[in-house]
């Protein structure tokens, strides 16, 4: 006998979305949500920028991100619960050419769908903000590869949650409220793989036997399932691969700095009025290299990021650190050409997390395989699409060809599958 109907590994924002929308379609399932460390969401969602937007080029990606934003602004205005969303909006930055690319999206967008901007010109940014954008006269700047800001575009529907944990605290107070368990400190080591009808001899399953994943096995023992689902973010890869399945999700880390606002030139950029409701600057991404700053108002401080590609290694690090070099050599060069409050400020703290990279296309994979659910992939996306990622996670379980996304809109499971997989290449990647 399994000891639960679900046993879901991780307990980070895929992992407890799941469980929340998976106990509420089937309130009297026992369902078990796992997770090595102490507490919930304390793994790479704890690490993450929380910053969230509705704005992609994909038709996947926006639905996703869309009904997600829309259910947590119904948790905030309708509901009373205090998820602390900050609507800052994002500021794309633009190069000529990019914009012409990207302001055709956005009118695409906006013809398909409610989808509100601005756009500014570069001297509108320059009389705003003081960013250079004009650096033809910068040999320096020139020989880095940094390109002029011809323009911006501003998506109100986009911003950050000020303390991601009172989204995860949402999610996992609900789910126990309707009766699930959850354990921490408990570390899945492997899954386990029975054959549907045992033989009772050593090895098995052998290849001629039908087997399944019948639960995991843990630092504090086995845990029996009738479903096991993996939410464990970018640590999916080494329960799957020894059992020899495939998902596409490879870990890579992210790395943020944080910059105090001590000059009067950082105040008054930190402050900028006129681009959202709370007077201060949005959620701000850069030209060429998309270097993006994250401001905090009410701390008076800046983070500073950059999701770098080649020659970044795919590696699972258990506790990754922020590098001193890729701030000073990195990201700071870029910053200061085009910001020159930065200049001569260094960072007053680093930490660094892990992106579960879905390499095939950088969407969500929701899959299921021998009673085994894969959830993950997000890529650097997963508060922003937690919530649809969560319901289209209890359509599989619950096995329906539709998912129902806050607001009634359908999505089809298995186009976030991996057999019949159908996706929009996403050209807004951050």
């Amino acid at each position: 006998m399994a000891d639960y109907d679900v046993v879901i590994v991780g307990g980070g924002i895929l992992g407890l979305s799941t469980a929340y929308h998976v106990k509420t379609v089937h309130p009297d399932a026992a369902i078990l949500v796992i997770d090595k460390l102490g507490s919930a969401g304390q793994g790479n969602t704890a690490r993450s920028a929380a910053a969230f937007r509705c704005i992609f080029s994909s038709q996947t990606n926006y639905a996703l991100a869309d009904s997600s934003l829309e259910f947590y602004r119904h948790l905030e205005q309708d509901l009373g619960v205090d998820i602390k969303l900050q609507w800052l909006g994002y500021l794309w930055l633009l190069t000529e050419k990019d914009y012409d690319e990207t302001s055709t999206v956005f009118k695409d967008l906006a013809l398909k769908s409610d989808l509100k901007y601005t756009e500014y010109d570069c001297k509108e940014l320059t009389r705003r903000l003081c960013v250079r954008t004009n650096l033809e006269k910068d040999e320096e700047a020139q020989s880095m590869g940094l390109e002029d800001i011809f323009g911006g575009i501003l998506i109100p529907k986009a911003g950050v949650i000020n303390d991601v944990s009172s989204l995860i605290n949402f999610y996992e107070t609900e789910f126990l409220r309707l009766g699930g368990k959850i354990q921490y400190n408990v570390e899945a080591k492997s899954l386990i793989a029975e054959p549907l009808q045992p033989w009772g001899i050593s090895g098995e399953p052998y290849f001629w036997q039908t087997a399944r994943a019948a639960g995991v096995s843990t630092n504090k023992g086995v845990i029996r399932a009738k479903k096991t689902v993996l939410a464990a973010g970018a640590w999916i890869s080494r329960l799957l691969d020894p059992v020899g399945v495939e998902c596409y999700i490879k870990p890579k880390k992210r790395q943020f700095f944080a910059i105090e606002a001590k000059s009067s030139d950082l105040q008054k950029l930190l402050f900028t009025k006129g681009f959202n409701s709370l007077g201060c600057l949005p959620f701000t991404i850069l030209p060429s290299f998309r270097v993006y700053i994250r401001p905090f108002s009410k701390e008076g401080t800046y983070w500073v990021g950059y999701a770098d590609d080649f020659p970044r290694a795919f590696k699972l690090e258990e506790d990754p650190q922020a590098e001193k070099n890729f701030y000073e050599y990195g990201i700071y060069q870029v910053l200061t050409k085009y910001f020159p409050q930065f200049r001569d400020v260094r960072a007053s703290s680093a930490f660094a997390g892990l992106y579960e990279i879905n390499t095939l296309d950088g969407h969500p994979v929701i899959f299921e395989q021998n009673d085994l659910m894969v959830v993950g992939g997000a890529s650097g996306s997963g508060i922003t699409k937690a919530d649809a990622i969560g319901r289209i996670a209890e359509a599989l379980y619950s096995e329906k060809e539709y998912a129902s996304f806050y607001g009634h809109k359908k999505f089809k499971v298995s186009d976030l599958g991996l057999e019949k997989r159908y996706v929009e290449p996403e050209k807004l990647v951050l």
